[in-house]
């Protein structure tokens, strides 16, 4: 990461010439020669130090950019969606209680993000659905029977409503209710548009003839 884009983040005043001082973490002899545990990253941050927010940046941004991604339209609405993230992160770090993972905590805080970015970009987008069944052609296929990453490539081209909705249902575990809530829908209107996704996935993936792969 530049350091303009850093310094977006808040980070110490330090200018662009001169080298961060490391933060003293601990007093522990082990995180002077060691990687940082996630607590003393969040204590450094809390604490404003720019080397710790790097840190803490560096070790979840390809995750988070995953996830930025699968809701986004381009690379590029991506990675403002992750910029949006990360300043909500480290504005709002002190409202963690640390009772769950650190990287869930930050994956929800990037799924609002992108939530807040489909919000403003719905209405301008219109994308039609194609030439697909309406109803799964077998009750027995399921989506994990299939290639995760070619899978995560077609939910990409699906329409922004489908889309969002399948992400929330099938890979981050949201129920319909929940969903509804989010998106301002009814949970039957949910139930409806994940169906709908699950039939262009199943069709897209059947055309190209793609080997069913169990993934773990």
């Amino acid at each position: 990461m530049s350091t303009a884009t850093w310094f977006a983040f808040g980070a110490d005043d330090v200018l662009p010439d001169q080298t961060p001082v490391a933060p003293r973490l601990t007093a522990s002899r082990a995180t002077v020669t060691g990687a940082p545990t996630e607590a003393e990253l969040i204590d450094g941050c809390l604490r404003g130090r720019q080397l710790a927010q790097k840190l803490l940046y560096d070790k979840y941004a390809g995750k988070m950019m995953a996830v930025c991604l699968r809701y986004a339209q381009t690379t590029f609405e991506a990675e403002d969606v992750l910029q949006e993230g990360f300043l909500t992160v480290f504005r709002t770090l002190a409202s963690f209680r640390r009772e769950c993972p650190l990287e869930f905590w930050i994956r929800r805080i990037m799924v609002n993000a992108a939530l807040r970015q489909h919000r403003r970009n719905a209405s301008l987008v219109a994308v039609s659905d194609g030439e697909y069944p309406e109803t799964l052609a077998s009750e027995e296929f399921t989506l994990s029977n299939y290639n995760f990453q070619e899978l995560l490539e077609m939910v990409q081209e699906l329409a922004p409503r489908y889309r969002m909705v399948f992400n929330l249902y099938a890979i981050e575990g949201y129920n319909h209710k929940e969903i509804g809530e989010l998106l301002g829908i009814t949970e039957g209107t949910s139930k409806s548009q994940y169906s709908r996704a699950r039939v262009i996935l199943q069709t897209k993936l059947e055309r190209l003839g793609t080997p069913i792969r169990h993934v773990s």
